[in-house]
């Protein structure tokens, strides 16, 4: 790959000098075209997905766990991979923390509001457990750090390896559970009726639209961010939508396909799997290229407010036993989020000191 390439996928600054340059007529351009770029490889990963599911058998919901949430996290991991490697270690552990924190308060809980999102009690009373689970397993050690570390605490290396050994062994439960699942689940059924796709044909869908839905979110926040600027407003209302919002962009535009096409268990699965990937994959990968230092807003702020979201969560799943979410649900952890960023931003909670 061209290293001037990398240097613009890396490095936040080096993008946003790239985009500093353009009129804003170009600006608003680029922005539109990347807005439709996004709804247009969002609609062939859903339909790529959909396809998949019928042709492998497996449950929606499964093959949103897995390709859909690996393909969505794979270039942030890669990116806070790289950033941690250069030196900028800090980067990894905000962007999976606050990327679990949105993906469940903001995208699942508007997936809620708009649509109504079934429970698959057998995929979501295994995986959900995983993604609570692994959250818990993180914060319990930063604690374990900060009380036994000298200032600051840091996640070593051995945390991120061991974090990727238990990456590898979700997927492989996810695929046993996937094959038990398939097995006494009901059938789903197409609402469309169509013949699916061959399934080379479902994968380069899927593979084509993630491609999309990457390069055109990875443009379209610092131009959204250049733009904000020149016509006036303050850096830290940019940082509080355009760019914190951003990294979860690409699970965003996912779950609206999915809802706009009557799939919104993909968003399910996608929200689920992502969440696991982002502490195991994006922080294990992170810190097994260089430790992280924890800052002490995390402890604070940032942990609590991702335990929190991601436990009322968990409880949704044991306590719905009619089978789906319901609108309020939504709404709670919509309002979780809301707050986090009220908090974070409007009374300067939650940031570095």
């Amino acid at each position: 790959m061209d290293p001037s390439i990398l240097h613009w996928i890396v490095d936040e600054h080096a993008l946003a000098d790239l985009v500093g340059g353009l009129p804003a007529l170009g600006l608003v351009g680029l922005i539109a075209a990347c807005i439709f770029v996004l709804s247009k490889g969002a609609g062939w990963m859903i339909d790529g997905a959909v396809h998949l599911a019928v042709r492998t058998g497996l449950p929606k919901i499964v093959i949103g766990a897995t390709i859909i949430s690996l393909g969505t996290t794979a270039p942030e991991a890669f990116v806070s991979v790289m950033a941690a490697w250069m030196g900028n270690a800090g980067l990894a552990l905000g962007n999976g923390v606050g990327s679990i924190i949105c993906d469940t308060g903001l995208i699942f809980g508007l997936t809620c509001l708009l649509s109504t999102v079934p429970v698959n009690r057998f995929i979501l009373n295994r995986t959900g457990w995983v993604q609570v689970g692994a959250a818990t397993l993180l914060v319990a050690i930063s604690c374990v750090a900060l009380a036994t570390q000298p200032e600051p605490p840091i996640l070593h290396r051995w945390v991120g390896l061991l974090f990727l050994f238990l990456l590898c062994g979700y997927l492989y439960a996810t695929y046993l559970w996937a094959n038990n699942g398939a097995a006494v689940l009901p059938t789903e059924i197409k609402s469309d009726g169509e013949k699916p796709a061959p399934l080379s044909k479902a994968l380069l869908e899927c593979l084509a639209g993630l491609g999309l839905v990457v390069a055109a979110a990875r443009l379209l926040v610092p131009c959204a961010s250049e733009l904000a600027r020149r016509i006036g407003v303050p850096e830290d209302v940019i940082a509080a939508t355009m760019v914190a919002f951003g990294t979860s962009l690409p699970e965003l535009v996912t779950a609206i396909a999915a809802v706009r096409k009557g799939h919104p268990e993909i968003t399910v699965g996608n929200i689920v799997g992502a969440d696991v990937l982002n502490c195991l994959f994006v922080i294990g990968a992170s810190a097994t290229a260089r430790p992280l230092e924890i800052p002490s807003n995390f402890f604070l702020f940032h942990f609590p407010a991702m335990l929190f979201i991601l436990y009322s969560f968990r409880t949704f799943i044991t306590m719905n036993k009619g089978g789906v979410f319901k609108r309020w649900q939504g709404a709670w952890l919509l309002g979780i989020y809301l707050a986090y960023l009220f908090l974070q931003y409007g009374f300067n909670i939650g940031k570095p000191v």
